[in-house]
């Protein structure tokens, strides 16, 4: 068995004093007396619930003015119920007080100095070879939070409308309930947690109906800045209970601005395809899909694809851009080599993880000295190492052409160049972007 020493990184309140006796010796039959998710108090519980419109006949591409919907409600309740949980000091440091700067080069990596995030922390043992991994009720997971972390419930509507009700009665014979609570220590602001069927102990794997639930999140939320992400285990997620994460970024990530060269398309007619593109020119070579007539038919081609790496032990990590018209899917093997002692010290030293965000361009450093040092030279050596090689990477591409139900395109139709970000090229990839978007050169 490979393990590695971690750092667990707390996104709740209640995870470093979790023991397992102490939590079973506070389960009662009617509540544990601190209002926590677990089925000892949410089934007689009332949360606020938000209920998201949810037609099936929706195309993937509907939108106002070419862009995503105009700044919807989810929005505003979110940001409005996370800046009161900052008010309550339900944090544990103060996101907003971060250093952030543009690290200068042809990628525009960001950096972010968020020592908060490191100083608390505990050593466990995290077994990195297994991307599925049994439920293990004895470590801390999302049944162990306070419901004063949850912001809100968030479920299909009924009638295909949006509403939003501030106390719901939590209604057990509907199912587990989907909950969004805030990360408390978050690496952005409105940095949350999106927790399907809470109450199902699911373990960290994706599934097409879980990955269909953060597709709407992203979407009902209509903001190109609020991106959903997904870390698998061996790809450093930190609880194996299953759960994405999402945040607010007024810039656009790095790999949202890689060229890409479309590869794969589902076999429905050309209008309505899920279209496959490969990533180009960025250091973690990886996969961006989009399209499709319902929003379904993504997260189908998407939830297949992660089923293959879950089966086949993959370690990926996902990034949903564009109010979730894009998903980035991206295998990586840096916690591999790391178990290997194939990661060059220099690295490992920093203590960074790269997980979705770090991937994606956003660089959580922990270390002052390491922030003012920062250079485009450090993470394209880091990400170089995340990155599955160039002939394992080909095998996978096969691999999820099958697995998805995809065809290899006959000719690859480039996005952009493979020269880079320069020339007139630039205006095609940007074009996925919203207008008033930062664009980082």
């Amino acid at each position: 068995m490979l393990t590695i020493k971690r750092v667990a990184t707390v996104v709740s309140n209640y995870q470093e004093n979790a023991s397992s006796e102490d939590l079973q010796s506070k389960e009662k039959d009617h509540g544990c007396g601190r209002d926590c998710l677990g089925n000892c108090c949410l089934p007689v519980s009332k949360l606020p619930l938000y209920a998201f419109h949810n037609a099936e006949d929706d195309n993937v591409e509907k939108e106002i003015n070419g862009g995503c919907p105009r700044t919807s409600f989810l929005n505003n309740l979110l940001l409005g119920q996370w800046e009161d949980c900052m008010n309550r000091g339900l944090f544990r440091y103060d996101v907003t007080s971060c250093e952030t700067k543009v690290i200068s080069g042809k990628y525009g990596f960001i950096a972010q100095l968020n020592e908060g995030r490191h100083l608390k922390k505990r050593l466990t043992e995290f077994r990195i070879d297994k991307v599925l991994q049994p439920f293990d009720k004895n470590k801390f997971n999302f049944t162990k939070v306070g419901q004063e972390e949850v912001l809100f419930r968030f479920e299909p509507s009924k009638d295909k409308k949006s509403h939003y009700s501030p106390s719901s009665p939590v209604d057990s014979r509907e199912g587990a309930p989907n909950v969004v609570t805030i990360n408390v220590s978050p690496i952005e602001y409105g940095h949350v947690l999106l927790i399907p069927r809470v109450l199902d102990c699911l373990p960290q794997k994706i599934d097409c109906e879980s990955l269909l639930l953060a597709l709407h999140l992203a979407r009902e939320a209509s903001d190109h800045f609020f991106r959903v992400g997904y870390n698998s285990l061996g790809a450093f997620a930190t609880i194996n209970h299953l759960h994405f994460q999402a945040y607010y970024l007024s810039m656009s990530f790095p790999i949202e601005k890689a060229p890409t060269c479309r590869t794969m398309s589902s076999k429905e007619p050309y209008k309505t395809r899920v279209m496959v593109s490969e990533i180009l020119n960025y250091p973690v070579r990886g996969l961006v899909f989009e399209g499709g007539s319902k929003l379904r038919d993504l997260s189908d081609a998407v939830a297949n694809s992660c089923i293959f790496f879950q089966s086949n032990n993959i370690a990926f990590n996902l990034l949903i851009s564009d109010c979730g018209k894009r998903v980035f899917l991206l295998p990586q093997c840096y916690a591999e080599k790391q178990a290997h002692g194939i990661v060059n010290q220099e690295l490992l030293d920093t203590q960074v993880n790269p997980a979705v965000w770090e991937i994606s361009g956003h660089m959580v450093l922990k270390r002052r000295k390491d922030y003012e040092e920062a250079s485009e030279q450090y993470a394209c050596r880091l990400l170089a190492e995340v990155s599955l090689s160039e002939n394992r990477f080909k095998e996978v591409k096969k691999c999820i052409c099958e697995a998805a139900n995809l065809q290899f395109e006959e000719d690859c139709i480039k996005i952009q160049e493979e020269s880079g970000f320069e020339s007139t090229t630039l205006t095609q990839v940007t074009s996925h972007l919203h207008k008033d978007c930062l664009l980082l050169h």
